[in-house]
C-alpha cells in the first residue's frame, strides 16, 4: 500500500469551473466617444504636413542640400540647425544625422491647455550607403 507523506493528495480533486458559453459576448461598458482632441490633432497634423512639404521642397534645391550635407558630414550640428531654421518654418524642427541618413522631427508647440505637444512628424531620408 502506498502512503503519501505529504498533506496534499497525489491527485487533486476535480475543480468546479464556471461554465461559459463560447458564443456569448462579455458585456462591456465603454465611455462615450469624444472626438474634440482627435479633431484638434488632425488639424494640427495637417499643419505639420504642410510644413514638412515646405522643408522637402527646400531640401530639393541642389545648392541648399549640398550645404546641409556638407555641414552634417563635418559634424556641425549648429550649422545644420541654422540652415534648417533659415527656411522659415512655423514649427520647431530637430535634425539628427548619421553618415547614412538624416531625420527631421517636426513637432507642434504645446498650448496652454496641454502640457505636451499632440503631434510629431518624423521625416527619415537616406543620403549615403
Amino acid at each position: 500500500m502506498y502512503y503519501n507523506p505529504f498533506y496534499y493528495p497525489a491527485i487533486p480533486p476535480n475543480q468546479v469551473y464556471p461554465t461559459y458559453t463560447l458564443n456569448a459576448p462579455i458585456p462591456r461598458m465603454y465611455p462615450p466617444v469624444d472626438i474634440n482632441i482627435f479633431e484638434t490633432s488632425v488639424k494640427t497634423f495637417r499643419l505639420l504636413m504642410a510644413q514638412g512639404s515646405i522643408l522637402l521642397d527646400r531640401l530639393g534645391d541642389a545648392q541648399f542640400s549640398r550645404k546641409v550635407m556638407s555641414a552634417a558630414q563635418q559634424g556641425k550640428q549648429t550649422e545644420v540647425d541654422q540652415l534648417i531654421k533659415s527656411i522659415g518654418l512655423r514649427v520647431p524642427v530637430q535634425s539628427r544625422f548619421t553618415p547614412t541618413g538624416v531625420n527631421f522631427t517636426l513637432a507642434t508647440h504645446p498650448n496652454q491647455l496641454q502640457s505636451v505637444n499632440c503631434c510629431t512628424l518624423t521625416i527619415a531620408m537616406k543620403w549615403g550607403r
